[in-house]
């Protein structure tokens, strides 16, 4: 059995590139080990079959943002942690397949928009620069959209009043785009959200808030994402 080798070694010898190209090839998925991606270039390798692909190119690796439904049970103070469920495997099968999953994609994400305690719905995880400073600097600019759930009787002319700026302890909350989807749910629009304000806006007209579904940041809507699934964000897409 021949000794180890590193990855990006081995394509050196098979390719007659530098080890600086082999290791860009590497990292940009365009090597395969027996078949399989791998885009690391320390990974050892001894007998496997190593093959690179035939449209690999040099071109740098473009940041990578994922769309995320966040199902039920999860920490909104603690966004990050619903990075562990973001794998190959909950990858939806509605996601553009020309996009290959590589190990840095997951790696280095940071979580932008905070959905509303006791939320479920789109988080918004980004490596893309453009990306986070659109939906943290400039987050009172972005139009979120949320599918509330609710019980109770609501008061007269309660969607007016929905539709009006309410106060809270002498603040003027953002105003809200507010209209009956079904029987039991309310669509709210509204940008630069307070915590809590769609629960406390309920409430002052007689409702009481079940669950509420985030489906669209800005223009990037949650689509057909199912719970705990997620997709990457089509690069050049903006906000």
């Amino acid at each position: 059995m021949s000794e180890p080798m590193r990855l990006d070694k081995r394509l050196v010898a098979l390719i007659q590139c530098s080890r600086g190209e082999a290791q860009k090839y590497i990292e940009g998925g365009w090597v395969r080990v027996d078949g399989e991606i791998v885009d690391q270039p320390q990974f050892k390798v001894t007998s496997e079959e190593v093959a690179l692909h035939t449209d690999a190119t040099l071109a740098p690796i473009v940041p990578a943002t994922i769309l995320f439904h966040q199902p039920e049970g999860f920490d909104i103070e603690a966004p990050d942690a619903a990075l562990s469920l973001i794998t190959p495997q909950t990858r939806s099968a509605d996601d553009n397949p020309g996009i290959r999953i590589l190990k840095r994609h997951l790696a280095r994400q940071r979580a932008t928009v905070p959905l509303e305690a006791g939320a479920t719905g789109l988080l918004v995880f980004s490596q893309d620069g453009r990306i986070l400073r659109r939906l943290i600097d400039d987050a009172s600019k972005n139009e979120q959209e949320y599918v509330v759930r609710v019980e109770g009787e609501m008061a007269a002319e309660g969607l007016d009043e929905l539709n009006r700026p309410m106060t809270l302890d002498g603040w003027q909350l953002p105003s809200a785009k507010v209209s009956w989807q079904s029987d039991h749910s309310l669509r709210f629009a509204l940008k630069n959200v307070r915590p809590g304000q769609i629960e406390l806006m309920c409430d002052r007209v007689g409702l009481t808030v079940l669950s509420m579904l985030r489906i669209r940041i800005g223009r990037v809507s949650m689509g057909k994402l199912k719970p705990g699934e997620w997709r990457y964000l089509l690069s050049g897409t903006l906000f």
